[in-house]
Formats: structure tokens, sequence, C-alpha cells
């Protein structure tokens, strides 16, 4: 398969802007065209999953990010022009975004659609070929995938492949010309290590344990309220989901009441409420339910949202009750685990250097939050702290720009996409010089070495020394 997209993009070389726009176009078609029949496989993966969550997340998050790449396709593939002042001189340069190949991307089980379609979208902007490995934890939405791709698509433009962690590992050892992942950390590592042998490039897009911070000038009813909610998007399966709460101490009992109160209101029932997502399969469901139970053996606090009847958590539907913690420590897995899963943990503190010097001992997240004021402490925090993005006052605002881009650092990821930056990720960007010149630029370089070269050399390296010396002393 890899071979066939191969020989098929150099034989046809680099594509025009129209049947890039094209390519983009059936793919968003093969969404659109479907949405129900993905949303009916997805609800069956997941075991409950609402059509409107579906449609939210999967569907319409992705549109105004792929209408903005298609609309700026011809803008990027533009040459860059350097030195123009030499061009009348006969000195030519410019660097053009040129193809990189054949892509492949291999899709998380969390958004098994919408993570697969917006990297394809930016490869094929970029003039690439793509193949993908659709996630077996969704299966039904893995067939369907590989089923409606090819009434869109010559298996040389895109192809879709399906199968277990086998075939995820013989697609990660592939020479591709870069391999973009979306998932775990723990497997990222695992992809980057199979990409390595060959040298592929790799962009990664982890996870990680996302910190949210709730100023002491915060709005903290309001600030509670949005972040109950986002804590419960997906089922708290989403890369950048709130995972532990920083409050003030004096306020916590205020914002433990008020997250319970949210909770409430959003679930009268959660075994049989349809727009309640369960874990996606029996291993998350048992792995969240561990990271609570051993929270509360060694010392936490737990409060659970448990509708009146219900016993929860419920295995049989892979439910698990919206969750606080208080009193969590590092001894806890809680503590060092990204939860995935409809848990959150608070945390109490006395100022802003201590909630700075707690996010910059552990691993970068995906994002980080604010809610509060955008002040000197919500600077300092932005400027003091690393992670993927930053968003204030709400969950993932940090996503909304359709022309900024999304990616982690550090054990959150590597590479970025979305707008230009997924356009450069599937680029090279080539360096092109052409010279009419009656003399030779270099050829001063080669031997023998004639005196009035020695004499520029030494005269540069001179004014080179007194001008970084004047610019120290000028410190």
């Amino acid at each position: 398969m890899l071979q066939r997209q191969r020989r098929a993009f150099v034989e046809a070389g680099p594509p025009d802007v129209a049947l890039r726009r094209n390519r983009i176009d059936r793919l968003l078609a093969l969404v659109l065209d479907n949405t129900d029949a993905f949303v009916d496989a997805m609800a069956a993966d997941f075991g409950t999953r609402s059509r409107a969550a579906s449609l939210f997340t999967e569907v319409v998050g992705m549109i105004p990010v792929i209408e903005h790449t298609r609309a700026h396709v011809r803008q990027w593939m533009r040459a860059t022009k350097l030195m123009r002042a030499m061009r009348p001189a006969g000195l030519c340069a410019e660097v053009e975004p040129a193809p990189l190949g054949v892509i492949g991307i291999i899709g998380p089980w969390n958004f098994p659609l919408n993570l697969v379609v917006l990297p394809a979208a930016a490869a094929f902007a970029a003039g690439n070929r793509v193949m993908i490995k659709m996630s077996e934890v969704t299966s039904r939405t893995a067939d369907l995938m590989a089923a409606l791709a090819p009434r869109y698509f010559d298996q040389t433009e895109l192809a879709v492949v399906v199968g277990g962690p086998d075939v995820a590992a013989e697609f990660a050892a592939l020479p591709f010309d870069h391999l973009f992942f979306t998932g775990s950390p723990a497997v990222g590592s695992l992809v980057q290590r199979a990409a390595a042998a060959n040298l592929v490039p790799v962009t990664l897009e982890l996870g990680g344990k996302n910190p949210v911070v709730v100023a002491p000038d915060a709005d903290l009813h309001r600030s509670a309220a949005r972040i109950a909610r986002a804590r419960m998007v997906n089922g708290g399966q989403v890369c950048v989901c709130p995972d532990y709460v920083f409050v003030p101490h004096s306020r916590i009992a205020e914002f433990v009441e008020t997250v319970t109160a949210t909770w409430q209101s959003m679930f009268a029932g959660i075994v049989d409420n349809d727009d309640y997502c369960s874990s996606v399969d029996r291993a998350n469901f048992d792995r969240v339910v561990r990271l609570i139970e051993d929270a509360r053996d060694r010392g936490a606090t737990v409060r659970t949202v448990n509708p009146a009847g219900e016993a929860l958590p419920h295995r049989a539907s892979r439910k698990i009750a919206p969750t606080l913690l208080t009193g969590v420590d590092d001894s806890m897995a809680i503590a060092s685990e990204e939860v995935f899963g409809p848990v959150l943990s608070v945390l109490g503190y006395a100022g802003p250097d201590e909630v700075i010097a707690y996010i910059n001992a552990r691993p970068a997240p995906l994002v980080a939050y604010w809610f509060g004021p955008d002040g000197a402490g919500f600077r300092d925090f932005v400027a003091n702290t690393r992670s993927g993005g930053v968003a204030r006052n709400d969950f993932a605002a940090q996503m909304v720009p359709s022309a900024a881009p999304f990616g982690g650092v550090g054990r959150s990821g590597m590479g970025s996409y979305h707008g230009k930056a997924g356009f450069d990720t599937f680029s090279h960007h080539r360096t092109v010089v052409g010279t009419d010149l009656p003399f030779s630029l270099t050829g001063s370089a080669a031997p023998p070495f004639r005196r009035g070269m020695r004499m520029y050399a030494d005269m540069s390296l001179g004014l080179a020394r007194r001008r970084t010396r004047r610019r120290l002393r000028s410190r």
C-alpha cells in the first residue's frame, strides 16, 4: 500500500491547488455524507455516547479548521522570495514548500473520526498522499471509515488500515515520509521508537495532566461551574480536559459545593442517561475506578454525585459517577497518571509561586487553564510555566481560533497542526537559489587562497569582534 502511494506520488508530481482542494472537499464529503452512520458507529463503540456530543465534538468542531485550511492553501503554497534587492543583478533565492510524500496517521479512540480527518486534511493541503491507521478500540468506527474511504478516494490517495496492536506496530514501523500519532505518552514513545529505525520524523499529539488555577480574584461560582462542565465532556475522555484544580485554601469548600451542585443539575440520572458518555471499554473503566479507590485508600476524601437509586460505578454500562477528590498527595497514583474519566482533584494553595513550582516540577501539560482576570497574576503564570497552550476562563479556548497551532510540549507532545502549522508540518521548506552573476560567490572558498581572500577574512573577523564587544558593553 505504501509503495503504491509513493509510486503514484512520484509519477504525478506535486498536485496543484485545485487537486489539493478537491481532496480536502472529498474528505469533508466522506464525513458529511455519512454523519449519521459515523454517529451510530461511535455510539455503539462507546456503549453510550449521545448524538449531540458526537456531532459537536467529532464533526461540527472540525469544519471551521478544514475550511480555513482550504481557503488558505494557495497562499501557503507560494514560495517566499529572499534577497529581493539582488534579483536585478542576477541572484534569485526563494524557499518553496514541497510535499513530503506519504503521510502515516495513527488515530486515537477518544475522538476516532475528528483526530484522523483533521491531520489528513492538513496533509492533503500540503500535497501529500495519506495512510490512516484507525484505532482498534473503536472498531465499528474504524470498519466504517475503511468501507467508505474507497467511495471517495483511490487507494493511492487515501488508504485506511484497520486491525489490532500488531497491525499498529507494523504500521508505525513503515518508512513513511512523516508519521502523525495521537494518543498516550506511553504509546507515543513506542511509536517514536519504531519510526526512528527508518529516521521517519514524527508529530506526537499526546495527553497530560492539565492544571487549572482559580485566581483569588476570580468569579468562583462561574469558574467552578465551567470547570465542572469541562470535566464531563466525552465522559472526561479528552486530552485537554481539566485534571486537577488549584483553589485558594479559604475558598475550597465553596468551590467543592459549586462543582457538586453543577454536576447534580446536569445529571438527574446516569445509568440510563444517553447524554452521559460511558468509559470506552472495560479496561479504561477499571483503570479509572482503581485510581479513585487507590486515592480513597491512601487518605483522599472522595465525593461522588450519585443519583438516588443508582449503584455507581456501574460496570455493565461502564459509567462512573462524577467524582471530586480532595486531600490528594503524591503517594496516590491519580497525582501522576492522566485520569481520562469523570474525576477532578482539588488542591489548595496559598500563593501563585506555590502553584507555578508545583506545575513546573511535573511534565508539561497539553493545556494550562487560568480562571480569573487578565492581570499581572495571569501574565506571570503564562510566562513562568510551560504547556502546549493556555486557556483563560473557558474550556479548550486555545483551540477556538482556526489559525492557531495545536500541539503539546515535552511529554504532552511534539510538533503541532491546525491552520498553517499543519501545512508546515507536512511540508519540506526547500531553499532554491540560482545565480547569473558573472563571478562565483563561493569559488574563493577553494584553494589556492590568495592574499585578497585572506585580507577579507581578517577584516570580517575584526569587524565582527568589535561589533560583538560593543553590544556586550552596552548591556
